[in-house]
């Protein structure tokens, strides 16, 4: 027997920034649109741009500033500065299972705060019954991939290049989302 189909998104668009900079402008303009409650989860590969991204989010917050990875402390909190939610980050690669998920109680803050998680997908989605999915992909410059991969795009880069071009593709999802699209 199969389990419950995935939900089909309400809205998806795919975008294009051409350096770091353009990355966090986006994600700043997104930003300004959230509330507490809103969850996003993020995908792509190491330096691709997710932490990037939530900089740029913590922006648009106005979250107190200083937005690093929180890779070895798995959740950093970043309180607000104008009376607007607060951003939890979560780096959830290293947990290996649902239940280290749950026990780092991010169902405490879901409704109070902008949930962010990188390396989330599939993991996170129960918090809320809206989220944004965004993936991020960096261009390398390799040739057509055979396969679901498009031209010159691919997961497998160095984290060496900051400032190469990067598709974003942003899929919502749940009732929060609908007729609501982001641009």
């Amino acid at each position: 027997m199969n389990g419950p189909a995935e939900p089909a998104p309400v809205w998806s668009v795919e975008l294009s920034a051409s350096s770091a900079a353009d990355t966090q402008a986006l994600a700043s303009r997104i930003g300004t649109v959230l509330q507490a409650g809103d969850l996003l989860v993020l995908a792509g590969e190491l330096g691709a741009g997710k932490t990037t991204f939530t900089q740029g989010l913590g922006q648009g917050l106005g979250v107190r500033p200083g937005i690093i990875s929180p890779t070895f402390v798995l959740v950093r909190s970043h309180p607000s500065l104008g009376g607007g939610p607060d951003l939890v980050h979560v780096d959830a690669y290293r947990l290996g299972s649902d239940a280290e998920i749950d026990d780092i109680d991010l169902e405490n803050t879901a409704d109070s705060a902008v949930t962010v998680v990188e390396w989330g997908r599939g993991r996170v989605e129960h918090l809320s019954d809206s989220w944004l999915d965004i993936t991020f992909e960096r261009s390398t410059g390799a040739p057509a991939a055979a396969g679901p991969e498009r031209a010159g795009f691919t997961a497998d880069f160095d984290e060496a290049d900051q400032d190469e071009p990067r598709v974003i593709r942003i899929a919502a999802y749940g009732p929060r989302w609908e007729g609501r699209p982001l641009f």
